[in-house]
């Protein structure tokens, strides 16, 4: 859905209800920074960064916030905004490859951050739709079940409130069904505005429209080149949802896409959920309900797959007839997509760089859990930079070694890079003609004995461009539904002119002269 009115932007070209809330960055800091030197420089604006900020803002620190695009232009602004204290890495795996302690651990993260977000909402007075609401996660049949029940009994070793139900609060049938206590949803704009405002208020500084080239080391410091000026800072954050270049981490996490639907019912006061809800398909399918223009609106998830693989557009009509299977459905209001990054041993990456020279921190690899895992890095790697322990900070290490469970996923992640970085240069469609594209539509074609990423507008200009994405040589893939090249080794994001959306690519895809 696409309306007339003003939207806050973000990296996918259908609307979220999210961005509806404009970025609340203030005029002064919109157009430039009096100063080019700080104490710590955050790269990113959204839930990681802000909260990154404004927690060392509110300890003292002198902090600049750059981002890309407008703040919440990432996965923020296309969350389903789901705040759980259980994860997409279920407490038996996590018991099974990191022990019960760290299960534990993990669970009381969790609650943590759902009581930062809680405290920062209370403390600033943000309004930002803050509910809680039970969590339902329900099995199908007798293999989903069994699975269940693990589930269950491990959620409650590791400290979670969760209980057996008789309902599934859908009209979904279900075999078994568990609840979790003090579950809750918010609007993700709403918030982080809330964020920037008090953040501000504090002195702190936010630059839109600053697109990070790079990074270097100078003296004691660090230079950070971005929008055509160079920032300094004795420490920088990566709140980037995948660092830039070709790290470790581009292996160790795997890109995917979640599609959402937010529909009406015909039934304004029928059988909307109470709760969250979730099945144990693979993929797996998401529910709630959330107030927008007055009126609820079904909010449904599923269907993820590897970014750069697959069909967007089957996915949303996937999507759109299961939802049908259940509910009487009005008008589908929006479709959308949205990015978040796998890790192979199910916990995220958090904290300082180990490998680097100068003090340089990131947080990556959220599953579908980022903004939990968003608000728990903000804590984490202030609290790092103020030199003061954190629990987690070993828990969640970007220089953890991998359980021996999460290699067979190493491997098979990275296979499928390898073999996209071979295939995808032989057997390329042998099209002669660009009459054939139709309008709206990209390809990778062979012209002149040149493969090229060609798309044609609605106006029918064609543009083209290198296919070989600018971060480590793979080819890209046309996302028909986003209207976007997506790289299926790594996760990086282009538009049909070739200028990075998202992802770790620093430069943007090579311009053809046809």
């Amino acid at each position: 859905m696409k309306n007339s009115k003003e939207i806050n932007p973000r990296d996918g070209n259908r609307e979220s209800p999210w961005q509806s809330v404009i970025s609340s960055v203030s005029d002064a800091t919109r157009v430039m920074a009096e100063t080019d030197a700080f104490e710590v420089i955050i790269i990113g604006a959204g839930i990681t960064g802000l909260t990154t900020a404004l927690l060392l803002q509110k300890a003292g620190k002198k902090c600049l916030v750059l981002e890309a695009g407008k703040a919440g232009f990432g996965t923020t602004g296309g969350t389903s905004a789901h705040l759980n204290t259980f994860f997409d890495a279920t407490y038996p795996e996590i018991e099974s490859d990191f022990g019960l302690h760290a299960a534990k651990e993990v669970a009381d993260s969790g609650k943590e951050a759902m009581s930062i977000i809680a405290s920062l909402v209370k403390e600033y007075e943000i309004d930002c739709d803050l509910e809680y609401k039970d969590g339902y996660l329900f099995s199908e049949n007798e293999k989903e079940t069994s699975q269940l029940r693990g589930i269950l009994e491990a959620s409650r070793r590791a400290g979670i409130a969760v209980t057996e139900t008789e309902t599934n609060d859908l009209p979904v049938p279900f075999e078994m069904a568990i609840r979790f206590a003090h579950q809750g949803q918010f609007h993700p704009l709403k918030y982080i505005n809330g964020l920037i405002a008090a953040f501000q208020k504090l002195g702190g500084t936010v630059l839109e429209d600053c697109f990070v080239t790079e990074h270097k080391e100078v003296d004691n410091s660090l230079e950070v080149v971005a929008g055509g000026r160079s920032f300094y800072a004795e420490q920088l954050v990566y709140a980037t949802h995948m660092p830039p270049g070709i790290t470790a981490f581009s292996f160790r996490c795997a890109p995917y896409r979640s599609y959402v639907l937010g529909l009406r019912l015909k039934d304004k006061s029928g059988n909307y959920p109470t709760g969250l809800v979730y099945d144990m398909q693979e993929p797996y399918h998401y529910f709630r309900t959330h107030v927008v223009d007055g009126e609820p609106l079904l909010i449904v998830g599923g269907e993820d797959h590897k970014t750069g693989h697959d069909d967007p557009e089957q996915a949303f009509a996937n999507l759109e007839k299961y939802a049908r299977q259940y509910y009487q459905i009005e008008s589908v209001e929006y479709r959308w997509s949205s990015q978040y990054y796998i890790p192979v041993d199910g916990l995220p990456y958090i904290g300082r760089l180990a490998a680097s020279k100068r003090n340089i921190y990131i947080a990556t690899g959220f599953n579908g859990n980022g903004m939990m895992f968003g608000t728990i890095s903000g804590k984490v790697i202030s609290d790092q930079i103020l030199g003061v322990e954190n629990r987690y900070g070993d828990l969640y290490a970007p220089s953890r070694l991998k359980p021996v469970a999460g290699f067979s996923e190493f491997v098979k992640e990275n296979a499928d890079v390898a073999w996209h970085f071979v295939a995808d240069r032989f057997g390329a469609e042998d099209m002669d003609k660009f009459s054939e594209l139709k309008k709206g539509e990209g390809k990778i074609v062979e012209f002149k004995g040149e493969q090229l990423a060609v798309y044609k507008d609605q106006q029918g200009k064609v543009t083209a461009l290198s296919p070989v994405c600018t971060h480590a040589g793979c080819f890209v893939n046309f996302n028909a539904a986003e209207q976007s090249w997506d790289c299926p080794c790594h996760g990086g994001r282009f538009d049909t002119s070739g200028k990075v959306i998202c992802g770790p690519p620093r430069k943007d895809l090579r311009w053809v002269d046809l």
